[in-house]
């Protein structure tokens, strides 16, 4: 059986715990090849906020790609993929997604992903929202993109932010149906 391929991009916002946990989540899955592509920002948020260190994140992955590597395989709608996860995304991604920046390999896979009409989900990272951040996001969605942010949810009483971060990796992965059976919402009265 071929594998399905998934690319990951991790962006400078905040919210690396996120990432460690979609690509720990995914390699539970042995029939995704998980593509992890980071920039210099996201690197130095993740030293900040997780005491993963980038060559443990990088390990996660199935195959990772430098952020400059423009001829990588990711880089190209010949390479077919399931889509693309950005966890975290920051305004400055979203902005480059939406005007088709793409002077790294994150922002070419992204767009590589719009032109060939692949799932793309920005789990989007910033608060309070500009006018500015609102019109890239509502466009982006406009055009099919999941704008997802990583928004916290209370009526199944999470006990640690390790269990708010688990919840949002069940949104994230659920978008490409990978969701887990023990994440699924059962109604208030199973609560």
């Amino acid at each position: 059986m071929d594998k399905k391929r998934l690319i990951i991009g991790m962006s400078g916002a905040s919210g690396a715990p996120l990432t460690v946990e979609v690509l720990r989540r995914l390699s539970k899955h042995p029939e995704i090849e998980t593509h992890l592509v980071v920039t210099r920002g996201a690197e130095m948020t993740l030293l900040s906020e997780t005491d993963v260190p980038v060559e443990t994140l990088r390990s996660y992955a199935s195959v990772y790609h430098p952020i400059d590597e423009i001829g990588a395989s990711i880089a190209s709608g010949f390479f077919r993929t399931m889509g693309m996860i950005v966890v975290p995304c920051s305004m400055k991604t979203a902005a480059g997604i939406h005007s088709g920046y793409s002077d790294n390999l994150l922002l070419r896979a992204a767009d590589v992903c719009l032109k060939e009409q692949r799932k793309l989900v920005l789990v989007a990272r910033e608060s309070p929202l500009s006018t500015l951040h609102l019109r890239n996001l509502y466009e982006l969605s406009q055009m099919g993109v999941v704008i997802l942010p990583p928004m916290l949810a209370y009526y199944q009483r999470p006990s640690s932010v390790e269990d708010c971060t688990r919840q949002t990796v069940q949104r994230i992965l659920a978008q490409f149906d990978l969701d887990d059976a023990a994440y699924e919402w059962r109604g208030m009265e199973k609560l």
